[in-house]
């Protein structure tokens, strides 16, 4: 008896299986494709998808971070972050969850760029990964829009969620390199997964409607 218990224990205890899918649909099970900007303002879309077909390397937190700096962005200035965290549902049966992570324009500097970016605006984006029972792909959703300068309070900049996914997409798509690891990057655009117009977005600013979805390979 103690010997199945045991063995069951271990079963139970054994990590779930990654989903070899691209990603899951946040809305099959419940989820969206806004995230929660807080204070009832609405969603901010998540408009670039890095698919679960990507390098596994890709999907970490740190392999993110490396990739990104890859294409031009960086960790925030200093590691300050000014405001609150938003939190987005994945339809992978872990609920709400916070971000796991920001990411700003470096201005090509890795190290303190961002603080620039902090002061006159520029592209950034929020992560969040799926990675629960009920879609555990290990895709990361992010929320990609240009943004005002200080003095305009990081306000989302006009048709700042599709100029972003743009820029960002435009910096990915080929070959990239930080830190002695090159990326090979390929794009394709889905429709059907984000809603067209401003009803219920952040600031009131429109969608096209498009997320782009990126496969990034180690090479």
């Amino acid at each position: 008896m103690h010997s199945v218990a045991l063995h069951a224990c271990v079963a139970l205890a054994k990590p779930l299986q990654r989903d070899a899918v691209a990603y899951v649909n946040p809305s099959v099970n419940g989820g969206s494709m806004l995230d929660n900007a807080g204070e009832g303002n609405g969603g901010e879309p998540m408009n670039v998808i890095v698919s679960g077909l990507s390098s596994p390397d890709v999907l970490t937190d740190d392999g993110i971070v490396n990739f990104a700096r890859a294409i031009g962005f960086s960790t925030e200035c200093f590691g300050l972050h000014g405001g609150g965290a938003q939190s987005a549902n994945l339809g992978d049966g872990n609920g709400a969850v916070n971000q796991t992570l920001e990411l700003r324009e470096d201005y090509d500097d890795a190290g303190v760029g961002t603080c620039l970016e902090s002061l006159i605006g520029g592209n950034h984006f929020r992560v969040f990964r799926q990675n629960g029972a009920l879609a555990n792909t290990g895709a990361l959703f992010l929320a990609v829009s240009q943004e005002e300068d200080l003095a305009h309070h990081h306000t989302i900049s006009e048709d700042g969620y599709n100029v972003g996914r743009d820029k960002l997409v435009a910096a990915a798509v080929g070959d990239t390199s930080f830190g002695d690891v090159s990326y090979s990057t390929t794009a394709a655009n889905v429709t059907g997964l984000l809603p067209t117009g401003a009803d219920g977005i952040n600031h009131g600013i429109a969608l096209d409607g498009i997320v782009t979805v990126l496969t990034v390979e180690i090479v």
